[in-house]
Order: structure tokens, then sequence, then C-alpha cells
């Protein structure tokens, strides 16, 4: 094997030691790799973002031409606070065949083997060109590769195949539900509670669009596309959080509600935000005007990530199971960035070691023998960039 698993693991301990937690910078890591990349005479592009404290990068080893295959993964990793961890989630810790520490597997393993297989692709004589996509914010609503799209679509050339390596225990997954939530804030105009006729009751007001939400909730389970494998098989919409008021007798002027969707295909989001939006334009909004012209319903984009479709024609599938011998692909419920490289217009999958279930844990670990498998995969890969 041309990349070993204890080089794999060493780039893995200096990733792990880079504490990318979403809230704070990636850029030593970012920083990192991208001095790695460069030393083998790789094209490094960064782009960073508005703050100038995250960053995103795309590396590029063969020649920049179109038809290149994208090994991806985000930077960011989950929060450790109240966690009970056993050792420092920011130190690896390797005992009974497992990395520990925060991000094994989510996702810096993923990007430790690619890192460890570059050498390799460096010194072939590529055909194809090999990308490295390294992002930032995947975990606070895949803000850094939303981002990466419109620098990528700038290019003069254009990658065919994304592999994401998310951990799926190296199962490839041809399909998820795509994610979008919302924040909405309702103000309304505060009076006495004997009153109620002389107030803007923005609790009331939110409570009537959350029965307007549960009413599309039921609408969604009677569009469910035709052969759809999901589980459940329709978009879905629940209620995260409901707040406001002061006290019992005072008419509430402020109420937050948070909501998220989750939908199988971009209709059913549109079909959502349309109905949503003309309820409150044709009737919220100008019942509460009627009492306040101050009132308002205003909604904050937390964050809408395309799924993954389940495309018949889909050259990653094709590749990454001749890579890793699988016979077929699955559906997943977690989100990841693939959806945006599809709607890109390149041929995505996610494939990767480690297992979800150790996500955003404490003690969270990836299995050894995961490692191995991914660095296999990714060496035969070599085959499909020398020819």
């Amino acid at each position: 094997m041309q990349a070993t698993r204890e080089e794999t693991l060493s780039i893995l301990q200096d990733l792990i030691g880079f504490p990318t937690v979403s809230a704070d910078s990636n850029l030593a890591l970012i920083g990192y790799a991208a001095d790695r990349l460069r030393d083998l005479g790789a094209e490094v592009k960064l782009y960073r973002d508005e703050s100038g404290a995250k960053a995103n990068l795309f590396a590029t080893i063969g020649p920049e031409v179109d038809g290149g295959i994208v090994l991806s993964g985000h930077s960011d990793v989950v929060p450790v606070a109240d966690q009970d961890w056993s050792s420092d989630p920011f130190e690896m810790r390797i005992a009974d065949g497992k990395a520990y520490g925060r991000g094994t597997c989510d996702m810096k393993g993923f990007i430790a083997a690619s890192l460890a297989m570059a050498p390799h692709y460096a010194a072939q004589d590529l055909k194809r060109p090999v990308h490295f996509a390294f992002t930032h914010d995947e975990e606070v609503g895949c803000l850094g590769a939303q981002a990466l799209m419109h620098d990528l679509a700038l290019l003069p050339f254009r990658p065919a195949v994304c592999i994401i390596g998310e951990p799926t225990e190296m199962r490839i997954i041809e399909g998820h539900k795509g994610c979008c939530e919302y924040t909405v804030t309702f103000t309304g105009m505060e009076g006495h509670g004997s009153q109620p006729d002389l107030g803007v009751n923005a609790v009331e007001y939110a409570v009537r669009y959350v029965t307007k939400l549960m009413e599309l909730r039921e609408a969604l389970k009677g569009r469910v596309p035709e052969g759809s494998r999901f589980d459940p098989p329709w978009s879905t919409l629940q209620i995260g959080r409901l707040s406001g008021g002061v006290a019992h007798n005072v008419i509430p002027g402020l109420a937050t509600l948070d909501w998220e969707m989750r939908p199988v295909v971009k209709a059913d989001m549109d079909f959502v935000k349309d109905r949503i939006a003309d309820y409150v334009k044709d009737e919220l909004l100008p019942a509460m005007r009627k009492v306040s012209p101050d009132a308002d319903i205003v909604t904050q984009v937390i964050g809408e990530v395309d799924g993954l479709e389940p495309v018949p024609e889909n050259e990653a599938l094709r590749i990454v199971a001749e890579l890793t011998g699988a016979n077929g692909a699955d559906l997943v419920a977690f989100g990841t960035e693939a959806g945006l490289f599809q709607k890109l217009g390149i041929s995505t999958v996610v494939c990767g070691p480690g297992s979800i279930e150790q996500a955003h844990k404490p003690d969270e670990f990836i299995a050894l023998d995961q490692i191995d498998q991914c660095l296999t995969m990714l060496e035969r890969l070599t085959a499909k960039l020398t020819t």
C-alpha cells in the first residue's frame, strides 16, 4: 500500500490537534494542509470568508483540465463542551484498535487519508487531476461549501466526480435528504392582558404560523416521489423551539420560532416556502397591522442545503463501486455537502471511514481497520487518474 496506516495516523494526530470547533477559526488546519500539498507541487487555492477567520481549500494535483475527481471533507468539528471525555479530545489517543479524538471519524480521518495518499498521486503521470476540497462550517449549515461552489463555478475547468468522505463505514451513499433551518421573529405590540384586542400577541401569531406548518407537514406526506427509498419516504418538517412572553398578564410583543425541513426533493422545499410566505402575506400580517402598523414577521434563513438525490446515471457511484467492490448503494438520514456538488453538475457520492454512530459523541473514535479500507480505496483510485 502506497500510504501506510502509520503515515495516516501521524497526519490525523496533527489534524486532531487543531481545535477547529465551528465557532472558532480553521486557518491553522487549512494552512497545514495547504503546506503539505504545495510541497508536492499542487496548485492550491485558499478562499477566506468575510470574517477572515475561516477558509476553504481547493487544491489540484495533475493537469488543470475538466474531468477531475474531488476528495472532499469538512475541517470543522462540533463542540466538546459539557461532554464527558475519557481523555483530552484534541489529543489523539490509540487504544483497542481505535483512534480517539474529536473529529477522528467526522471527518478528519478521511482528510488524513487523502493527505497521506497525496504524495503517491503527485508521483504519477496523471491524465485526470485529483482535487482536494476542505471546507469550513459544515456543521453549522454547510456555509463553507456553499461559498466554495461559487468559487468552483468560476474555474476554467470543471471536476466530474466528487467523493465526500463522511463516515459511512465505507458504504456508498447515493442519497440523503436536504436540510433547511429557519428562525422566524414575530414582532407584535405589548399591552395589558385584560385588553387583548388592543395589543398584537406575538405568541398567538406564532402559534397560528406553527399550525399552518403542521398542515403543510401533512400535505408533504401526499407528495412522496415515486419509488422514494427514504425513511420516512416523504419530506419532513418539525418545530424545534418556540419562545416568547414575559408574564401571565402581559400581551407578548415578541416571539421567536425555530423550525426545520428535510426535503426529499427541492420541489417540496419550494412548496412549503411558497405556501407559508403566502399565508404570512395574505393573512397574518394584514391582521397584525390592523392594530399596529409596525408589526412584522421576519424569517432568517439559517441554512438551506440541497439533498443528494439518487440519479440513474452516476459516474461517481460506478467508480467508487469498482474501487470498493460494493454491489449497491444506500441512503442515509444525515446530511452532507454532497448535494451542493451535485447541484453544480458534479457526480457525487458519500463514502468514508468510520461510523456516524460515533460522530458528535464523547470519546469519538475511528476504527483503524476503517482507515485501512479507506486507504485501499484511495490507492485503487490511482488507476482512474492515470488512464
